[in-house]
């Protein structure tokens, strides 16, 4: 897989949990423990995307 691809597919990851995410906290029922878990998966992409970019801009 292409660094390009892989970025991509770490993207569309991302956005996939910010929208779960938003669902979740429409609906009061939503457990607190899944939501945190929504987050800190989404923050971990967050940071492989960050240091992806980083490293495209040191080569």
């Amino acid at each position: 897989m292409s660094m390009q691809s892989h970025l991509a597919e770490l993207e569309r990851r991302h956005a996939a949990l910010e929208r779960k995410i938003e669902v979740a906290l429409l609906h009061p029922s939503t457990d607190s423990l899944e939501l945190a878990d929504m987050k800190r998966k989404k923050l971990k992409i967050k940071d492989q995307i960050e240091r992806i970019r980083s490293d495209e801009t040191l080569h």
